[in-house]
């Protein structure tokens, strides 16, 4: 609970302009996105080459670029940091993708949050898509897939940075997961 105060006041303090602040921030963040990447890189195709301090280190100088932050608390934080993470690992695919002599798409696995998705190997940048496609309809349940795949946060979690009670974010995520199989299942 501390720390979400201390959290809460950086990014305050961030918004007013205070750049020494952001110094402050990530001794106080790193473990947890440490923790996050670390969740859902165990979970993507075996032999991945991003480690999860890369995409950490990648997530947070992308985040301080940002001229001032403007988090307006740590919901907003951890919602930004999870779509950082996102557009890196769609980057790392398209860039993976272009590498390949003959073109064709890599299918790179889907991680076990879904359990819809088990088994399955599922093409990144057209879950990019879908989830861009969903979030033009629902932006709570894409922001639930964001927080649950890409931050790999739990539903407890995920539901305190939304600010939403758990049993709503089950439920957003129970139907984000059946539009997005229907989705990707059609492309």
């Amino acid at each position: 609970m501390e720390s979400s105060r201390e959290l809460t006041r950086l990014l305050g303090r961030l918004g007013e302009g205070d750049r020494k602040a952001f110094e402050d921030l990530l001794p106080l963040v790193y473990e947890e996105l440490h923790g996050i990447a670390s969740t859902h890189l165990r979970r993507e195709r075996p032999g991945h080459t991003l480690q999860p301090t890369a995409l950490v280190h990648e997530a947070y100088l992308r985040l301080a670029a940002k001229d001032p932050p403007r988090w307006s608390d740590r919901a907003h934080f951890y919602r930004t940091a999870a779509k950082v993470m996102r557009a890196i690992l769609i980057n790392h695919a398209r860039d993976r993708r272009r590498i390949k002599r003959d073109g064709a798409s890599v299918p790179l696995p889907l991680d076990d949050v879904a359990a819809v998705y088990e088994e399955r190997a599922v093409d990144l940048l057209a879950l990019e898509e879908a989830l861009d496609r969903l979030g033009e309809i629902d932006s709570r349940q894409a922001q639930v897939v964001e927080l649950r795949f890409f931050a790999g946060l739990s539903i407890e979690d995920a539901a305190e940075v939304l600010g939403v009670a758990p049993r709503t974010v089950d439920s957003d995520w129970k139907l984000a997961r059946g539009w997005l199989l229907r989705e990707l299942s059609r492309d």
